[in-house]
C-alpha cells in the first residue's frame, strides 16, 4: 500500500469514527432531573407566578408536567396575554421526543435547552408596555410564540400577534397561526396560485390541508382534495371542487393534470408527482413521513429542493415561518367569510398529554385545541 493510500484510508477511518461518535452523542437521552428540584428552580421566591407546561428531558408524554413558574415580564414594547386556548402541532411532540435527532442541534443535545412547550395561542391582552400602540388591555389576540402552553405569554407588539376577528372564537383563532400560515405560504407564495389554475392538495383534511383548500379557493383556483373516505365530505364542505379517496384511487395514476400540487403527506416520490404535473407546473412539499428518527419530514423537503435542480417543473420544499403580516392576511380572509378553522377535538389543560399523544397519532381532522382555564 502506497503512503498516499495509507493516508487516505486513515482519513476515511477518522471520518467514519467521528460520524459514529457524533451520532451516538446526538441520539443519547440524558436522565430526567428530579421534579422536586425542578419545581424549586422554576418558581423563585418573590415573583408573580403562573402554571405552565414544561419538559426537562426527551421522551414520551410522561416527561410533560404542569409547573409553577415565573410569570413573563412585560417590556416597554411587549403585550402580556392571558392565554385561553392553545393548538397542538407536530412540533410539540417532535420537541418532546427530541426527534428527528437532527433537530437536537438547535433544541439541545441530551436534554432540551428550552423547556417550554407550545406555539399557537389565543387570549386576551391583560397589560401592555409603555411604548405599545397597536394593542390595548381587553383586546382578543392570537399568534405564535414559544411557551404557549401556559396561563400567560409575553409577545412583542411587532412580533407574531394579531387581533382575533369578531366572528371567530378564541379556540378557532388559536388553531390558525402555524398551520394556516404554512398553508398560505405554500399556496400563495411557493405555489404562486392564480385564478383558474388546477390545484391538488394531498392531505386535504389535516391541519395544513384544511386551510390550503380554502386559501386556494379564495385565490380563484379549481381545487382537488385528497383524503380518506371518512373525510371526503369535510373536504368538499371546505370548497373543494373535486375529491379523491386515496384508499380507493391513486391520484398519480389518473389522467388529470395539475398546475400546482401541495403535498402535505410525502407518500409519493417527486418523479411520481411529476407525472400528473402540467407543463410549467409547481410542486410544493410541505410534509413527509414523520417516523424517520434522524431526519423526519426534513428529508422530503430537502429531497424536493434537490430534485428541482435537475428537472424543468418547479419542485420546492417549504420551510414556513409565521409573521404578523401573514396573520393579519389570514384574519382578513376570516372577516371576508373565506376562511375558518376546522377543530377536531378540544382538551382541557390537565389533558395536555392526551392532546399531544392524539396529535402524534396522525388521526386529526383539522386542528386540536387545549383550553387553559
Amino acid at each position: 500500500m502506497t503512503t498516499r493510500r495509507k493516508r487516505l484510508s486513515a482519513a476515511a477511518l477518522v471520518i467514519v469514527v467521528s460520524v459514529l461518535v457524533f451520532a451516538v452523542v446526538l441520539s443519547r437521552d440524558a436522565a430526567c432531573p428530579s421534579m422536586v428540584a425542578t419545581a424549586i428552580e422554576s418558581a423563585p421566591a418573590g415573583v408573580s407566578t403562573m402554571q405552565a407546561a414544561r419538559y426537562h428531558c426527551y421522551g414520551d408524554t410522561d416527561v410533560i408536567h404542569w409547573e409553577t413558574v415565573a410569570r413573563p415580564e412585560l417590556s416597554d414594547s411587549s403585550v402580556l396575554v392571558r392565554v385561553h386556548a392553545v393548538a397542538t402541532n407536530p412540533l410539540d411532540w417532535h420537541y418532546m421526543r427530541g426527534k428527528p435527532y437532527i433537530m437536537r442541534l438547535s433544541s439541545g443535545i441530551g436534554r432540551p435547552s428550552d423547556v417550554r412547550l407550545g406555539q399557537d395561542f389565543a387570549g386576551v391582552v391583560e397589560a401592555v408596555g409603555g411604548n405599545v400602540t397597536r394593542f390595548a388591555p381587553g383586546d382578543s389576540v392570537f399568534g405564535a410564540s414559544p411557551g404557549a402552553f401556559g396561563e400567560y405569554i409575553a409577545v412583542r407588539e411587532n412580533a407574531d400577534i394579531a387581533r382575533v376577528p369578531d366572528s371567530m372564537s378564541l379556540a378557532e383563532a388559536a388553531a390558525m397561526p402555524v398551520a394556516a400560515t404554512t398553508a398560505l405560504q405554500a399556496v400563495r407564495d411557493a405555489g404562486q396560485v392564480t385564478t383558474g389554475q388546477r390545484v391538488l392538495v394531498n392531505g386535504a383534511s389535516g391541519g395544513v390541508g384544511t386551510y390550503a383548500v380554502q386559501i386556494a379557493k379564495s385565490l380563484g383556483a379549481h381545487v382537488t382534495g385528497v383524503s380518506s373516505a371518512r373525510n371526503v365530505e369535510l373536504v368538499r364542505s371546505l370548497g373543494a371542487d373535486a375529491t379523491i379517496d386515496y384508499t380507493s384511487e391513486d391520484f398519480t395514476t389518473g389522467t388529470a393534470r395539475y398546475d400546482v400540487i401541495i403535498d402535505n403527506v410525502g407518500n409519493h416520490a417527486p418523479s411520481v408527482l411529476r407525472r400528473v404535473l402540467a407543463p410549467a407546473g409547481r410542486v410544493v412539499v410541505v410534509g413527509g413521513p414523520e417516523r424517520d428518527r434522524w431526519f423526519g419530514p426534513i428529508r422530503n423537503l430537502v429531497g424536493a429542493l434537490v430534485y428541482g435542480w435537475f428537472v424543468e417543473p418547479t419542485f420546492t420544499g417549504l420551510f414556513s415561518e409565521t409573521s404578523q403580516v401573514d396573520l393579519e392576511y389570514l384574519a382578513a380572509l376570516v372577516r371576508q367569510g373565506r376562511l375558518h378553522s376546522v377543530i377536531d377535538r378540544q382538551f382541557e389543560a390537565p389533558e395536555l398529554r392526551e392532546a399531544i399523544a392524539y396529535q402524534e397519532s396522525g388521526r386529526s381532522r383539522g386542528k386540536n385545541i387545549v383550553i387553559i382555564p
